[in-house]
């Protein structure tokens, strides 16, 4: 069964140069490497021969490649555009010289809403990128504000997704709710908070409505989004009408959402997804270098589904989502 994950990152050495790090975040990118048997940077770093290695040792036989977090959206646009390019252009690099196992997710810089939507529309039409990826809010802004839209329509308009993935939440957030307690605003639970929070107020902003072809994937099995959207819709479809939207928030779930099994390897977690949203609306992913392709397809290939179904999460999906 051809194996195609999605969410599978890379750096660049502008990224080495302008992305910080602290403490607590060299901590975790020691234990988490020395936990998984291999050092996440040196593997960041590389789009070649030894990822391809990686892959091989495993069964994967396709990664989409995207540029790592918090990308060109923790950075104003005198950085964002030059970073944005040059991942993207290293990206077409490794997609040409090895188009059998590479595709691109493209980086975007949202700090300028009029050079994002054209960077998307350069990736998708020269370098035959299959959407973007969007690392949450730009500098402590979420996306759903008017000024962003035409990177939306832009999307709708090319027929491509867009990964929203996590970042670490505005710093406000983060001294409010997790101050003293780093561990906890990243990938723990303050990555999924703020995800889910930011593909909410697209759905309220009327994003949907507009643009109703367009299609949002959130990873880590939605980013709790499955487990909560009955609640979420008993408690806000009488407000999702007053503000004027067409449907009921649980629909837009539906409609508008896909999401991803990278990171997320509890199958009770799985189960939940899977009967809220369906097979057609997972698709495979790893998380690659965060996580290991040995746990991601050992948990994968255990699933107790039906052979159907773990065709269509393994690479059907990601074929007709991402034109593959």
């Amino acid at each position: 069964m051809r194996i195609i994950a999605i969410e599978e990152h890379f750096i660049t050495p502008m990224y080495r140069e302008k992305v910080g790090a602290n403490e607590y975040r060299n901590f975790y990118l020691a234990s988490r490497g020395q936990a998984m048997g291999h050092d996440i940077m040196e593997q960041n770093l590389d789009i070649g021969a030894k990822r391809i290695a990686h892959m091989d040792a495993h069964g994967v036989d396709l990664q989409v490649l995207s540029f790592g977090s918090p990308g060109p959206q923790g950075f104003a646009a005198d950085v964002a555009i030059p970073m944005a390019r040059d991942a993207n252009d290293r990206c077409a690099a490794a997609v040409k010289a090895h188009p059998q196992r590479f595709a691109g997710f493209a980086a975007l810089p949202t700090a300028d809403p009029k050079a994002a939507p054209d960077e998307l529309e350069r990736a998708v039409t020269k370098l035959g990128f299959k959407g973007a990826m969007i690392h949450s809010h730009q500098q402590g802004e979420f996306l759903d504000a008017k000024k962003y839209w035409p990177m939306w329509q832009r999307a709708a308009k090319l027929d491509v997704p867009v990964y929203l993935h996590p970042a670490l939440p505005a710093m406000p957030l983060v001294n409010s709710y997790f101050e003293g307690y780093e561990e906890l605003a990243r990938a723990p639970w303050g990555f999924a908070v703020d995800t889910s929070c930011h593909f909410l107020r697209l759905v309220f902003s009327g994003l949907f409505d507009a643009y109703p072809n367009l299609k949002i994937i959130l990873g880590h099995l939605g980013e709790m989004l499955p487990f909560a959207m009955h609640r979420l819709n008993d408690h806000s479809k009488h407000a999702a009408k007053r503000r004027g939207l067409k449907k009921e928030p649980i629909q837009y779930l539906r409609d508008n959402m896909v999401v991803t099994t990278s990171g997320n390897w509890f199958e009770p977690a799985f189960v939940c997804t899977l009967l809220a949203l369906g097979a057609d609306n997972i698709l495979f992913a790893i998380d690659w270098p965060y996580e290991s392709n040995q746990v991601g397809m050992d948990f994968f290939r255990k699933l107790s589904i039906s052979d159907a179904d773990k065709a269509k999460i393994a690479h059907r999906n990601a074929e007709r989502l991402l034109k593959l």
